[in-house]
């Protein structure tokens, strides 16, 4: 492999945000988990394919959309760095949700019938609505359709998956907000309340569900049997974002705003992973949870915001 194609390699891994990937399967099993009856299935695979696409369509797309922002403000990016043509980048964020449609159909008419919005939210955020104050708004509903898009796939239902997507949705609100302002230093409010919004999600996950009853395999389990795996799970979410958090909301620079958007981005995985324990999947809870090391360990190469 020459060295030309290694950096062009690597121009697009920095462009998609290639750690960030790991944050996107346990939307769709934590939406699998909590549809009360049913489990993930073969075309739950289908579905997550569909999101990972969905989701880096929107990698591709924020930095098209942002090219003349970022020549000013992170020359160093694919595009204003001329490592990438921003038609490449236009045309990727086309192709792959092309596909990210045609893999939700494939998982069946319910969950098609989530992707397409999801898709338009993903592109409307990307096109205008992040420079708006419903920015926030948009991302947190995307995340929440990601969520969705799971229940749909197994069960065609998405109302009883309703709850834990506006848990989701919570938390990436509050990562959303703090990262509005990463580039030129955040505000220590905005990270105080992300922080705030972070332990209140934990502690509620920590607690579970009181004698909730969860199908499991083909036996009956209560969701509160899984106790100490969820509240290690939900402990691992608040330390994963609330440090970070806390630094910014002491000193609100860019850097440390930007690590606590990265913090926040990070602890996807195991908010994902307690809110699969919280409904009774613990192997669900565990595969998600086995993604965070991953995460972790290229986004020492490639950056996640």
């Amino acid at each position: 492999m020459t060295g030309e194609r290694r950096g062009g390699l690597s121009a697009w891994a920095e462009l998609l945000r290639l750690p960030a990937l790991f944050t996107v399967p346990g939307d769709v099993l934590a939406g699998a988990a909590a549809v009360p009856g049913d489990r993930p299935r073969p075309r739950t695979l289908m579905a997550i394919s569909s999101s990972l696409c969905l989701y880096e369509a929107g990698m591709a797309l924020n930095d098209w959309a942002d090219r003349t922002e970022d020549a000013a403000e992170r020359p160093h990016r694919p595009l204003p760095s001329g490592r990438i043509r921003p038609a490449a980048a236009l045309t990727a964020a086309c192709a792959l949700t092309a596909t990210g449609l045609a893999l939700a159909a494939r998982a069946g008419r319910p969950a098609l019938a989530v992707a397409t919005p999801l898709a338009a939210t993903v592109w409307a955020y990307d096109l205008g609505l992040k420079r708006t104050p419903a920015g926030p708004a948009a991302m947190a509903t995307a995340r929440a359709l990601d969520l969705l898009l799971g229940a749909a796939t197994v069960s065609g239902r998405v109302r009883p998956a309703l709850p834990t997507a506006a848990l989701l949705g919570t938390h990436t609100l509050a990562v959303t907000t703090v990262s509005r302002h990463e580039t030129q230093g955040g505000a220590p409010l905005t990270a105080l309340t992300a922080l705030a919004v972070t332990g209140a999600l934990a502690l509620g996950l920590g607690r579970g569900p009181r004698g909730t009853q969860v199908p499991l395999g083909e036996s009956q389990v209560s969701a509160a049997g899984h106790g100490p795996l969820r509240a290690s799970l939900a402990l691992a979410y608040a330390a994963t974002a609330g440090r970070p958090y806390l630094h910014a909301a002491l000193n609100p620079s860019p850097p440390l705003t930007q690590k606590a958007v990265g913090g926040g981005i990070r602890a996807t995985i195991p908010l994902q992973a307690a809110l699969s324990a919280r409904a009774g999947a613990p192997v669900s809870a565990l595969i998600t949870a086995a993604l965070a090391p991953l995460a972790a360990r290229f986004a020492k190469k490639v950056s996640v915001t």
